[in-house]
């Protein structure tokens, strides 16, 4: 919700205040749910035979890549987990797809299907994610990993008390500006699936 409403305030109005929804390119939601759901199983250590069987030559290439990083040898602390975290006056939370841990620090891993975000240090998901475990385990080893897919890459971020500073500063303004209803367009030539309905 918050990456929405930093690219585009009007946007986040039509799907978060009107509760509007639009199409949905369902042929990359469905590859995402299902290399989920695989990864989810195998660091649960349930017998995923008949589900590896069953994909096709896309998703075999993906799971191969997955199947064989380092941090799928950690030990999993849980899958598929809703986690959240208090800041100020509100509760930001978000769904993890898993999150491991070597010695005492947390790694939490994201899998795209399509690529990591340009900016993935300041995106809203590693911050909500990277606040979420750190006040719920209350550590401060805390690393956020992209998983890219698509290119076969890892992003690392890790927590520090600079970026922590950085973060909730972040939060506190974009905070601010939803409680002022700022619903501004970020441009008008906007090609987003709003644009129908957007002027």
């Amino acid at each position: 919700m918050l990456k929405t409403y930093e690219n585009c305030p009007k946007k986040f109005y039509f799907r978060y205040v009107k509760n509007i929804s639009m199409p949905i390119n369902d042929e990359i939601f469905e590859l995402g749910k299902n290399i989920h759901a695989l990864a989810s199983y195998y660091l649960r250590k349930e017998n995923i035979h008949k589900m590896e069987l069953a994909l096709n030559e896309r998703e075999k290439a993906i799971w191969e890549y997955l199947k064989g990083i380092d941090y799928f040898g950690f030990e999993t602390i849980n899958t598929e987990y809703n986690l959240s975290v208090k800041i100020g006056n509100y509760f930001y939370g978000g769904r993890l797809d898993a999150l491991v841990k070597k010695e005492d620090k947390y790694y939490i891993l994201d899998y795209k299907t399509g690529s990591a975000p340009k900016n993935a240090k300041y995106d809203f998901q590693t911050i909500i994610y990277l606040l979420s475990v750190r006040a719920f385990f209350k550590t401060d080893n805390v690393v956020f990993v992209y998983l890219d897919l698509k290119n076969k890459t890892e992003v690392e971020i890790e927590l520090s008390s600079e970026l922590l500073k950085e973060y909730l500063e972040k939060i506190e303004n974009i905070t601010k500006k939803i409680e002022l209803e700022d619903f501004t367009p970020k441009q008008k030539d906007c090609k987003c699936e709003y644009n129908i309905i957007c002027y």
